[in-house]
């Protein structure tokens, strides 16, 4: 049926393709009826960690990744700055359930255009989606006050934001030390020689104040890194 000006309507745009990564296949399943019920989004492939999600991201068309925080060998984060390096248009999103200000600086740190809530997916993720897609940043109905309040407060302390206790590539190799990883698996996951991962391992040690994998461990675990 031709438009008011006289020309065709055109084609329907082609619809965002959505790469899923989270280390639970229910939570995926769920996560992939929201969007698949749009037809402005399909999921075009699937991760069950993070480091498996760059892969992914990699091998094949992908618009935009959907990164659970907490995922084992590489975490939603870590994975989003590597998408970020080698990836520069694609959009990326953080889907979590921890609410919680450090995780959401540093996932804009790492490059993701929003953070939503797990517990809320079915009614903020669509909307989270589309605004990426946009190159809008999208935050959580409710972060927002507390978020700037937060921000304006340190500001008027004369603080900056939090310090990273640890560099990029030390939190990547103390995330896999925690989940029992040799130093020979850790050096062929990160593309570095063995010699090297001991060094990271020792400056770890010797920065964090610990002795031994078991401490590096917990240390993972309260940094969020781990599940316990």
């Amino acid at each position: 049926m031709p438009t008011a000006s006289g020309g065709a309507p055109g084609p329907a745009p082609a619809p965002v393709r959505v790469l899923l990564a989270d280390d639970h296949t229910l939570v995926r399943r769920g996560v992939r009826l929201i969007l698949e019920s749009e037809p402005d989004l399909t999921v075009v492939a699937e991760a069950g960690d993070g480091a498996e999600a760059v892969e992914r991201a990699r091998a094949g068309d992908v618009d935009l990744a959907v990164l659970d925080i907490a995922m084992p060998r590489m975490t939603g984060l870590q994975a989003a700055r590597e998408l970020s390096r080698r990836l520069p248009g694609l959009r990326i999103l953080i889907l979590t359930m921890y609410d919680n200000e450090q995780y959401f600086f540093e996932a804009l740190k790492a490059g993701a255009s929003g953070y939503v809530l797990k517990s809320v997916a079915d009614r903020d993720l669509v909307e989270a989606c589309r605004a990426a897609v946009r190159d809008e940043p999208f935050v959580y109905p409710g972060a927002e006050r507390a978020l700037v309040r937060s921000y304006l407060d340190r500001l008027h302390r004369g603080d900056g934001l939090p310090e990273r206790a640890v560099t990029e590539r030390e939190e990547e190799i103390l995330k896999l030390v925690a989940e029992g990883h040799t130093t020979k698996e850790i050096g062929e996951l990160l593309f570095i020689s063995a010699k090297t991962v001991e060094r990271h391992r020792a400056n770890l040690l010797h920065k964090l104040g610990m002795r031994d994998r078991l401490e590096l461990t917990r240390y993972a675990i309260r940094a969020g890194l781990i599940d316990p």
